[in-house]
């Protein structure tokens, strides 16, 4: 089963093979400790930079064009890194880096306009992705194959329309189905982009914590734990976005 997440795709293509001679080799197996613990190390990264970027970097009127910027830059790091199937640390800690100044610069924005949304969407975050692992864990929801084909679809149709979007608002300067600013007028088209949005990031976590599970299972090398950990969070920092963004709306 393939995951909805295109970094964990690629550790399920390209990590099967390298476990089938892992036997003849002296290469140590990845474990779930290994994930947990490099994807809570990427977690203070993106917290860090970001609690930086809150206190540090002032507002200016070019802080619109730069956050549009580092968004398209993030996106594209997350092309490269999961199409190459890179399992180095250094351009994966870049991307926590990158996520956590955008994330401190946008967070900052919404807090000064609605008091307590980033500590709202922070807790309703992790109370997603607490509450799917516990739903996997108990075999309540189950990685079938139906799941994994809706969730792909949605997600691959929510990240081209996002991209479609940011760069018509940029040209044109009008919001379409996300409202990038943190206040005006909402119709109702955001709302569902973003509902539809939320929901399918968190079964995706469903689909991510089979892959990892089976992936430990299958014996393979421990150094494609960064990969998971990076497609982890990944998935987190999209469903924080969506979160804030949605908040936003409900309180204007």
């Amino acid at each position: 089963m393939r995951s909805n997440n295109p970094v964990l795709n690629r550790l399920d293509e390209t990590g099967r093979l390298e476990a089938r001679v892992l036997g003849a080799r002296d290469v140590e197996p990845m474990t779930v400790d290994d994930v947990v613990v490099r994807t809570v190390g990427l977690l203070l990264v993106t917290g860090v930079a970001a609690a930086v970027s809150w206190a540090v970097i002032p507002d200016a009127v070019w802080l619109g064009a730069a956050l549009a910027g580092s968004a398209l830059a993030s996106i594209a790091l997350v092309l490269v890194i999961s199409l190459r199937g890179i399992t180095n640390p250094v351009p994966i800690v870049g991307y926590a880096l990158l996520q956590g100044l955008l994330l401190g610069v946008a967070s900052r924005t919404f807090e000064q306009v609605y008091p307590g949304i980033v500590v709202q969407a922070v807790a309703g975050t992790f109370g997603v992705f607490l509450g799917m692992a516990a739903l996997y864990r108990a075999r309540i929801i189950r990685a079938t194959p139906r799941l994994a084909r809706l969730v792909i679809g949605t997600l691959l149709g929510i990240a081209v329309l996002s991209v479609v979007n940011l760069v018509s608002y940029l040209i044109s300067g009008r919001p379409g189905l996300e409202v990038y600013s943190a206040s005006g007028e909402v119709g109702w088209l955001p709302y569902a982009f973003s509902v539809v949005a939320i929901i399918a990031g968190a079964f995706s976590f469903i689909l991510d914590f089979d892959l990892v599970e089976r992936s430990v299972r299958d014996g393979r090398p421990r150094r494609y734990a960064w990969l998971s950990a990076f497609g982890l969070l990944t998935g987190l920092v999209f469903l924080y976005w969506q979160l804030l963004r949605l908040l936003s709306y409900l309180r204007r």
